[in-house]
């Protein structure tokens, strides 16, 4: 039940994920790895209806979520150990994107960026995502590989598209905002319409997401998830391929 108050209503708020991730795992099951490193990503291993998975997720505590140069090589890291295992993926994505900024850049974020993307779409172990929050930037398209199937699942509170609109319609739309009679009204307007773009409900109604999930089955889906993936788990070596 908690988990339906987990997300703010209010997006500028940040929330605990941990708590989060302690309610839909096996109780007492996840154990993280990496805590101080790359802490805008959580990740380490867990069990959900006592089969093994990687788990990682988005700590919106940390630069809201948004992946930095350390939080990318992180998981680079551990997709390739759940790669190397043949361990599931369970993603609790909350992402606003790349961290972007002149530290950002000197640490060659975007380098390390695309190699976590290769990471995942290299990967060929099961992969399913819940999209808690946001989903933005090109960060936010890789919560899952591509050009292959995997499972995503929407909270209500899911959000996405190429950049958030915060901070952005005020700069892009000066013009028609400073020439309405009621400038605040007519910024409520335009916010209105386009937070209807990316809605996950318009999303949901094209197929993108396989469903909008009532938070309180997040749990039942993931063990079901866990029990899909069991079969596709085949020992043998991992054939990592070369990536950027």
């Amino acid at each position: 039940e908690s988990l339906m108050k987990a997300v703010p209503r209010n997006r500028r708020q940040v929330y605990k994920m941990r708590p989060i991730i302690e309610a839909v795992v096996d109780k007492g099951s996840f154990f993280e790895m990496g805590a101080n490193s790359g802490r805008s990503m959580i990740a380490g291993l867990a069990r959900l209806d006592g089969r093994a998975v990687l788990l990682l997720a988005s700590d919106p505590y940390h630069y809201g979520g948004s992946w930095t140069a350390d939080a990318c090589q992180k998981v680079v890291r551990f997709v390739d150990l759940a790669e190397t295992f043949h361990l599931p993926v369970v993603y609790l994505m909350d992402c606003p994107g790349f961290m972007i900024g002149l530290e950002a850049e000197k640490a060659a974020t975007i380098r390390h960026g695309v190699r976590a993307m290769a990471a995942v779409n290299q990967s060929t172990v099961p992969w399913c995502t819940i999209i808690v929050r946001n989903c933005f930037g090109v960060a936010g398209v890789v919560h899952q590989p591509a050009g292959r199937h995997s499972l995503r699942y929407a909270w209500p509170s899911a959000y996405w598209g190429s950049l958030p609109l915060e901070g952005g319609i005020e700069a892009a739309y000066r013009a028609d905002i400073a020439e309405a009679d009621d400038p605040k009204a007519k910024l409520k307007e335009i916010e209105d319409r386009l937070n209807k773009l990316r809605s996950p409900f318009r999303s949901a109604e094209r197929f993108w997401v396989e469903e909008i999930i009532d938070p309180r089955n997040t749990r039942s889906l993931l063990c079901e998830f866990a029990r899909l993936a069991e079969p596709l788990r085949t020992p043998g070596p991992a054939r990592m391929a070369i990536r950027p």
